[in-house]
């Protein structure tokens, strides 16, 4: 197959959204099958549920930190904090390239979006769209900031 890289895009092209093809590249690494990690990220593409806020990407990009150094005592403070600030490096990471984290800023939308009905992913929709480009950024910070994680 190549790197989880090229999985991430290739997932993407294949019809996934943003977030989708980023944790789903991952998920075989955390014990967690296909489905269930197609499911777990469904709902943050297109900003979270087409909304347009925070980039599918970045919330893939979150969720994959989470399986690698989220904590789950609640009283661990400096595992919260270590999280928290390898979320906030890796977002940076992804601002610095894309200017922003918000998706309807990414794709030069104005105002809310009015329908939750995703797009048909035809040739027309993936020319239009930089979102396999983030898609892309989002899997190499993973790497950058999880070596362990490449291929």
């Amino acid at each position: 197959m190549g790197s989880r890289v090229e999985k991430a895009v290739e997932l993407f092209m294949s019809g996934y959204n943003c977030s989708q093809s980023v944790f789903a590249a991952y998920s075989d690494l955390f014990g967690m099958d296909r489905e269930q990690a197609l499911k777990v990220s469904c709902s943050m593409g297109g900003g979270m549920g087409r909304m347009r806020e925070v980039c599918g990407t970045v919330s893939g990009m979150a969720m994959v930190a989470g399986m690698v150094c989220g904590n789950t005592d609640p009283s661990d403070q400096a595992a919260k904090t270590k999280n928290y600030e390898t979320v906030r490096k890796m977002a940076d990471a992804f601002k610095a390239q894309h200017k922003s984290i918000i998706c309807r800023e990414i794709l030069g939308i104005r105002g809310a979006e009015k329908s939750a009905a995703p797009e048909a992913r035809t040739a027309g929709y993936y020319q239009k769209r930089p979102c396999a480009r983030m898609v892309e950024t989002a899997a190499r910070i993973i790497e950058e900031t999880f070596p362990e994680l490449a291929d």
